[in-house]
This record gives C-alpha cells, sequence and structure tokens, in this order.
C-alpha cells in the first residue's frame, strides 16, 4: 500500500510548526543559496508572489508586505518529514 501526501508550502509550513509568532503572516522559503523562491504560503500568493522567481524579482513586494522570508532548512523540514510519515 502506498500513500502520497502532498504538504501545502512544506517548507513554509514546516518553519510555521516551530515558530507559531509566524502562523498569520506572508511567509516565502528560499533555495539553497537564497537566489529563488522554493515555497510560498497561502497568505504570500495572495500578494502576488510565485514560486521559482528569482528572489530579487520580488524584493519590492517581500519589502512593501512586511513578508517573513526563511532559507530552506533541511535539517528542520526532513525532521519533520520523517517525524510524520513514522505515524
Amino acid at each position: 500500500m502506498y500513500f502520497l501526501i502532498d504538504a501545502t508550502s512544506f517548507y513554509c509550513s514546516a518553519e510555521k510548526v516551530f515558530a507559531p509568532h509566524l502562523r498569520q503572516r506572508p511567509t516565502i522559503t528560499l533555495s539553497n543559496n537564497d537566489g529563488a523562491i522554493v515555497a510560498v504560503c497561502p497568505i504570500a500568493k495572495r500578494l502576488g508572489i510565485k514560486k521559482f522567481v528569482p528572489f530579487f524579482q520580488v524584493r519590492d513586494l517581500v519589502n512593501k508586505h512586511n513578508v517573513v522570508v526563511t532559507s530552506s532548512n533541511y535539517e528542520l523540514t526532513v525532521g519533520k518529514y520523517f517525524r510524520h510519515h513514522m505515524l
């Protein structure tokens, strides 16, 4: 038996689990070198921010709306992934 779970904006969601004060804030997560957007929470999507766009192209929009910007945190997300799948 196989299951496929697609978590909405997984990187952003994982960050918000461990930083509850971010839950109602627009949040994006950037790639390894902080060059491109790899995850956008639903709140940030409503502002017009899209995945896979170079960060420099939306920097003004991010600053204007006080969007929380996080870097990819593989230790956090991989740990969350394994905890989720061990249930």
